[in-house]
């Protein structure tokens, strides 16, 4: 029998719980034996839980067992979660987490105390819920291509109000205030809206493809907050749809760029029909070229899915992942402006698009929308200046995927 521990018993760590009870005959003939959680983490009780006599409100409980050789991090945030990673993996305990910001910020520390104690340090359901990419990206995609480029739409959050936008007309104001109802965003949204959460997703998909964690502060990152309503309109004459994308793409040898933002996606592009809550991941290798990952990025069920898929792999004869990367050096992560890329640009006070470089033009109540021809940073500021020289003002600049 092999004993875990769960830190955490809010929506990840209860639907752990869960899962490994539900599950627990088909999880035993996979792994050969019972996986049963003895110890259940949590400051608060929870007399009416059938699992009330595992909880337990001492941490030194689990780290002193020696029964307990895996423990589920589901209390998220930094403190107290990075203090007691280190105390587990420091007692050869192997620990899975679904905890976002704690990989992105310590995952370099946190993998070398791993590797040093003969212990894991597992993180699928940090990224995409549900979605199976991390261990497909490392062993099944990274063990036999390079990996060129990463296109993800990672925040259901996000997804979810700009499909209600698109997709019913409403404003952005009343798709949150519904997200929220929904459960599908928090009481304060803003990691979600400003971008934040989504940087840390692609940050660790960039460490886990080119072995480089680059400082989540310092990967360009834009929201959804500032989009105007008239975007989206634009967007649908144009045959586009708008998409909070993070991507992570190589720039040479052992050198990438990483960025959030919002961007026009075409309606050939396979990320276009990612709409709601769901999540999709485009991973192009060398070899292989596009492969696409679809599914449920958030919520008890998928994310338990996940976190409870780490704790079998390593319960399987130790298969869990042996990941190890280093902080990205100053010079490795470029911006992303070193690439020529199309852009949507909306202005007013200008006749027409009469002399601006344009793929598809639309225009409305005074406005001009062009998709420009693939510009770099330069050839589109010097277009924003040609603008304004002739009385114009340039309302918004998305990039087009």
């Amino acid at each position: 029998m092999i004993h875990i521990a769960v830190l955490g018993f809010g929506v990840v760590g209860s639907g752990t719980v869960k899962l490994l009870h539900d599950n627990a005959e088909s999880i035993r003939r996979r792994c050969g034996e019972e996986i049963r959680v003895k110890k259940i983490l949590d400051l608060r009780d929870f007399p009416d839980s059938p699992y009330a006599s595992l909880i337990t409100h001492d941490f030194a409980e689990i780290a002193e067992d020696p029964s307990i050789t895996v423990a589920a991090e589901a209390i998220g945030g930094i403190h107290p979660a990075l203090e007691f990673t280190l105390a587990l993996l420091r007692a050869g305990k192997s620990v899975v987490t679904s905890n976002k910001e704690l990989v992105a910020a310590h995952g370099t520390e946190l993998l070398a105390e791993a590797e040093k104690h003969g212990a894991y340090y597992c993180f699928e359901a940090s990224v995409g819920g549900g979605i199976p990419v991390i261990r497909p990206l490392k062993e099944d995609l990274g063990g036999t291509n390079a990996i060129e480029r990463i296109d993800g739409i990672l925040n259901g959050t996000t997804n979810y109000i700009l499909t209600e936008m698109k997709e019913k007309g409403v404003s952005f104001e009343k798709a949150l205030r519904q997200a929220q109802e929904n459960g599908y965003a928090e009481a304060d949204p803003s990691a979600d809206i400003e971008g934040l959460d989504a940087c840390r997703k692609i940050a660790i998909l960039a460490a886990v493809a080119f072995g480089r964690m680059p400082d989540v502060s310092a990967i360009p990152t834009e929201g959804i907050t500032r989009l105007r309503e008239r975007d989206g309109a634009f967007a649908e004459r144009l045959g586009y749809a708008i998409k909070l994308i993070a991507t992570a793409r190589r720039a040479g040898e052992g050198k990438f760029s990483a960025a959030v933002r919002p961007c026009f996606v075409p309606r050939e592009h396979p990320l276009y029909p990612v709409s709601g809550v769901f999540n999709g991941v485009l991973v192009k290798g060398n070899y292989v070229g596009d492969v696409m990952f679809y599914g449920r990025g958030a919520g008890a069920e998928p994310t338990a899915s996940a976190v409870a898929g780490d704790i079998v792999n390593i319960a399987e004869a130790g298969k869990g992942n042996r990941f190890s990367w280093t902080d990205a050096a100053e010079g490795e992560m470029l911006p992303p402006s070193v690439f020529p890329h199309r852009y949507y640009l909306a202005f007013s006070g200008v006749s027409g698009a009469a002399g601006i470089p344009a793929e598809r033009t639309s225009a409305a109540d005074g406005e001009t929308a062009v998709i420009t021809p693939p510009l770099t940073r330069d050839e589109l500021a010097a277009l924003q200046t040609e603008i304004l020289s002739r009385g114009g003002e340039v309302l918004s600049v998305l990039e087009v995927l």
